[in-house]
């Protein structure tokens, strides 16, 4: 019998297999482009897919990956809620404007596409980057979501953050992030995106990630997101924002449930710490032996946990 790889080895790229060895229903997913006219994006097209039925359920993707992240989950959370799964600014399939990518424009946009989509008060789930994002536009617009679920999201000033500042601000950092990139796409993709099991990944998934860093636009998108969606001074203030909701009595505007790996290179899990000490009333579950993408990693176990935090509405 084979054992299994020790958790985050990565496989050889060579090695990928071209389909994933877990099946999924993505492409089956129909997609359809909807236009917003976003405040800090302008109008943009933005990509979605929808799967399911039954009340909608909003599903955000993080960095560097799309809607296709979902895919693992699509059957068993479809099977309950009708899904709308879009692709962020910069990413997937969606426009790639050369315009600042804050947290806080996005965190807007999200606002606003949700507006666009008539899901006003839906429940969302939000992996990684895209759960940082839903937080803060729950903090500034609560009737956005009826619930959310953050899977384990960055939202400290950590000292990782600052040295990816430091870097990026280095003349000629950028533009040879971007050269690297535009070199091996899929090379990169593998490369930055982490799984507890590696044996998840395919050429499927490098494709589809690295669709948009193939080109001159994505790639500039992809460095505003590390540069100024990264940027480490506006997590602080969303950390003193939360610390002062605390220190007022004032709970998380949205019931929240906060899901996070045990072990994980890229979101130290104390971030899930650190969230709860600062949101108590949240619902706080722990998951071992996955990542921070525990919707592809264990989807068997996530899904679960998922359904009963929603159901609870």
């Amino acid at each position: 019998m084979t054992s299994a790889p020790p958790p985050f080895q990565r496989l050889p790229f060579d090695a990928l297999p071209d389909p994933p060895r877990r099946p999924h229903p993505y492409f089956a997913t129909a997609g359809r482009d909807v236009v917003v006219d976003s405040v800090p994006f302008g109008r943009i097209r933005i990509h979605v897919r929808e799967f399911g039925a039954g009340p909608p359920l909003l599903l955000v993707h993080g960095l560097m990956t799309s809607s296709y992240s979902y895919r693992y989950v699509l059957d068993a959370l479809g099977a309950h809620y009708r899904l709308v799964i879009p692709d962020l600014p910069g990413a997937g399939k969606s426009d790639k404007p050369d315009v600042p990518y804050t947290a806080e424009a996005l965190a807007t946009f999200v606002g606003e596409l949700v507006t666009a989509l008539g899901l006003r008060g839906c429940a969302c789930v939000a992996n990684s980057l895209g759960g940082h994002l839903c937080m803060r536009t729950a903090l500034r617009a609560p009737e956005t979501f009826s619930r959310l679920v953050n899977i384990h999201s960055p939202g400290f000033p950590i000292g990782r953050l600052w040295a990816l500042a430091a870097a990026l601000s280095i003349p000629g950092a950028p533009a040879l992030v971007r050269t690297t990139i535009a070199r091996a796409p899929e090379r990169w993709v593998w490369r930055n995106v982490h799984y507890h099991d590696e044996t998840l990944k395919s050429r499927e998934e490098t494709r589809e990630y690295a669709a948009p860093l193939a080109t001159a636009e994505g790639r500039v998108a992809f460095l505003r997101y590390l540069r100024e969606t990264m940027a480490p001074r506006p997590f602080g203030a969303f950390v003193d924002e939360l610390r002062q909701r605390r220190q007022a009595g004032q709970p998380f505007p949205v019931p929240l449930m906060l899901l996070f790996s045990r072990l994980d290179p890229l979101v130290p899990p104390s971030i899930g710490t650190r969230l709860h000490e600062l949101i108590p009333e949240a619902r706080m579950e722990w998951l071992a032996d996955t990542s921070h993408f525990a919707h592809v990693d264990s989807p068997d176990r996530v899904v679960p946990l998922l359904l009963d935090f929603l159901r609870a509405a």
